[in-house]
């Protein structure tokens, strides 16, 4: 390789952003150019491209002479986060220094073309890269000789085939192979498009363009349109009330134009292997939404019942780095008569291979060997005194603990002065086979900004999810932790990777936090416990993996709104147990109003929790405990409000508990769109954001400041306003006083009297008196 000059022909593939050393467009299509780019050394003073065809034997290629670029200003703003400390990160991961870039002669239909690159230095040195290849590619109705493509809808009642638009399959075709196809769906007028994973943006992606590919989007996911968690399924509900659903059978990347192109048809494109033979299956679904669902969680699999205790608070910070922080948070929740049922501890490792807790001291393990606690020893004065006497203090407390995690080991490439034992580990992960590999054998080493050049484990086999949680056992065998924050997961970037269950990485990527929540849940039920991951990232079958939270946003009241479209599209989908980080995680304290709006709406969502970003423990910190958020705005209704929220929550755990099991036995989401029980009522799209809470509560968030009124369109039938215990006529939009202390809510008459206790509570009785 020139120590001069690097080119890779896909970059780093980052699915929304561009490297200076890639080829623009990577897979350019017939008359079209390409832009080659290049990095090189600061020593370097020119750089020329050599190009010629590659079924020629050209005996002189021609000469194109590159120039020096400056990265685009949109693939930085690709990667930026806005304020917060991984915001400098993801800028800076872009590159840019020494590139260079040239573009290439019109590419006509021929069988493909070769470059490569020479550098020249001001001392007279010279070096040049391999050859590397492109063929341009074409869109075709008929595929050419040689090349086989099918497009099938299938797993579908009678005249599904019919969805698919007659003449509207195409095949983006090279001399190499297929390389996509594209394909329409029949759409009508007045359709409305519910689905594709998490979306934070609309819950009606009508008349709007989006992908699926699993990525990590630090923060406003909603106005990048991007997500964790996509799925390439999706409802379409009709005006008239009708409704069907398809889901592309494929790992890799798709792409949707719900009719923007045309109104009467939603064009699929998906990304094929690139051989001379390539299917895509659909499957097509109808009946209700709720059938829809079915059948889709059918191929994909379903959430399994997880205990009641999922839905208590969840309490968690960034810099709650200490056992003394630990217990002093639990202690204030305890004195300030707030309750709590669990507790994610993020900063407990030494963060290198996330499996040791910080300040422990031990002899080493040269062969990467699991750990056992007595293994360990905690310094009286260290970060964690004795962790097993924490957790068992928290356990008396009724508090359940979980532990964060990311499947990342640091190297010495990614970081200086690593402990001896993550190195270790390191050099195991790759002697022993258990490291996702680049295509040529060696260990794939993180592209991503968040703990860039880290190794990453193959969770795609058997064999590695055992190895890699034998390390993590005795934190549930010796210390009895209760679940995992299964952060991360969106680390693989390459087509090219290579996993052990024999995907390539254009196929395996996506499936990625999938085996990694799997992985974690297998280790809990191991030891007798419920598969509690708490994860931010996944694709098609994550839905029988545990918990689910929003990812990464900032505390603003956008922020709010997109999470609680993400809630609901999420749900759309089958993910049944899912929360987000309450009035935002990252930036300063929210104001009083936010937070307390934000607490009101989670406590009807099917997991309640706080939590707030690591800030260098900065002052003013930024906690998101209600007595922080109460000192840094100087509003004394935080505690008592929050506390009331908190105790109501308690008192909804059980209805919460017996309607999670429903929605696992009938696939009828626990945060219900309106669209699955009313799909012909035109004010369902016209109020997106208002569900069912199981059968019989309908939550209205309160979701903009300053109000003092909400409207809110109650369905037909009878209704009780559960604040008050008002009845309440349906089929009307009503407009409902919230001071601060009040969710719109509303019961079915018909369950009133089982849950009419639920609701009874004197400061909440004050509010209306």
């Amino acid at each position: 390789m020139s120590s001069l000059v690097t080119h890779r022909p896909h970059g780093i593939e980052h699915p929304y952003a561009v490297s200076p050393d890639q080829r623009v467009p990577v897979l350019p299509l017939v008359g079209a150019t390409t832009m080659l780019g290049v990095q090189c050394a600061p020593e370097v003073v020119s750089v020329v491209c050599e190009w010629r065809g590659r079924s020629t034997d050209q005996a002189e290629a021609a000469r194109l002479d590159l120039a020096p670029v400056v990265a685009s200003a949109a693939d930085a703003a690709a990667l930026a986060g806005g304020e917060g400390h991984l915001a400098e990160a993801q800028a800076a991961s872009i590159g840019g220094e020494g590139a260079w870039a040239v573009g290439s002669p019109a590419l006509e239909d021929v069988g493909g073309y070769c470059y490569r690159f020479v550098a020249s230095t001001a001392d007279g040195r010279s070096e040049a890269t391999s050859w590397f290849e492109v063929a341009p590619a074409r869109w075709v109705a008929a595929l050419p000789d040689g090349f086989d493509g099918s497009v099938t809808m299938s797993d579908a009642v009678s005249g599904a085939g019919s969805r698919l638009v007659e003449g509207s399959v195409e095949w983006l075709v090279s001399a190499d192979g297929i390389h996509r196809a594209r394909f329409a769906l029949a759409l009508r007028e007045g359709d409305h498009v519910v689905g594709f994973g998490e979306r934070f943006d609309h819950l009606d992606q009508a008349g709007r363009r989006l992908d699926a590919v699993v990525f990590e989007q630090y923060k406003s996911q909603g106005v990048h349109g991007r997500t964790y968690l996509p799925m390439p399924f999706a409802h379409v509900v009709g005006a008239d009330g009708s409704s069907w659903g398809f889901h592309v059978r494929t790992s890799r990347r798709t792409w949707f134009d719900c009719g923007v192109s045309a109104s009467d048809r939603l064009v699929v494109e998906v990304a094929l292997g690139g051989t001379a033979r390539e299917s895509v299956d659909v499957g097509v679904f109808d009946g209700s939404p709720t059938d829809v669902l079915r059948g889709f969680l059918d191929e994909v699999g379903r959430a399994e019942e997880l205990p009641a205790w999922v839905f208590k608070l969840w309490a968690s910070g960034n810099e709650w780095n200490t056992q003394a922080l630990v217990t002093q948070r639990m202690d204030s929740h305890r004195e300030l008569d707030i309750p709590v049922g669990v507790i994610v501890i993020e900063a407990w490792s030494d963060e290198e291979g996330i499996m040791l807790f910080r300040d422990a001291t031990y002899a080493p393990r040269p062969d990467g060997s699991p750990f056992a606690l007595s293994d360990f020893t905690f310094p009286a004065d260290g970060a964690w005194p004795d962790p097993k006497a924490m957790v068992d203090d928290l356990h008396a407390r009724g508090i359940k603990v979980i532990l964060w995690q990311i499947p990342l080991l640091k190297t010495a490439l990614s970081e200086d002065g690593l402990h001896e034992q993550v190195l270790a580990e390191g050099e195991a992960m790759v002697r022993e086979g258990h490291a996702v590999r680049e295509a040529d054998g060696t260990a794939y080493l993180n592209r991503g900004w968040w703990f860039p050049k880290s190794l990453m484990p193959d969770l795609s086999t058997q064999r590695t999810r055992d190895w890699w949680t034998a390390k993590r056992d005795y934190l549930v065998r010796d210390l009895g932790v209760d679940g995992f924050k299964t952060d991360g997961g969106e680390h693989a970037w390459g087509h090219d990777l290579a996993y052990g269950d024999g995907r390539r990485g254009d196929e395996g990527n996506n499936l990625y936090p999938v085996h990694y929540a799997r992985a974690f849940g297998d280790l809990l039920r191991k030891h007798g416990k419920a598969p509690i991951t708490f994860s931010r990232s996944g694709f098609s079958g994550s839905q029988p993996h545990g918990v689910f939270w929003a990812g990464d946003e900032d505390s603003t009241w956008e922020a709010f709104r997109h999470s609680v479209t993400a809630g609901l599209t999420a749900a759309s989908c089958g993910i049944v147990y899912w929360g987000w980080d309450l009035a935002g995680f990252s930036g300063p304290v929210p104001d009083a109003e936010l937070y307390l709006r934000a607490a009101g709406a989670s406590a009807f969502m099917p997991v309640m929790q706080y939590h707030s970003e690591f800030n260098h423990h900065q002052k003013p910190l930024r906690d998101r405990t209600p007595w922080h958020v109460a000192e840094q705005t100087g509003d004394d209704r935080v505690v008592p409000v929050f506390r009331e929220f908190a105790w109501l929550r308690e008192r909804l755990v059980d209805y919460l508990a017996s309607s999670a099991a429903t929605t696992v036995a009938t696939d009828r989401p626990l945060m219900r769109p309106l669209f699955f029980d009313h799909p012909t009522a035109a004010e369902v799209w016209e109020h997106p954001q208002q569900w069912m809470l199981g059968a019989d509560l309908l939550v209205s968030p309160v979701t903009a400041p300053g109000v003092t009124t909400w409207p809110v369109w109650l369905p037909e039938g009878e209704w009780v306003d559960v604040w008050t215990g008002s009845p309440v006529g349906g089929g009307r939009v009503v407009e409902r006083d919230v001071p601060i202390e009040v969710v719109p809510v509303w019961c079915r008459a018909e369950a009133w009297p089982s849950l009419a206790a639920v609701f009874q509570n004197e400061i909440f009785d004050r509010v209306d008196a």
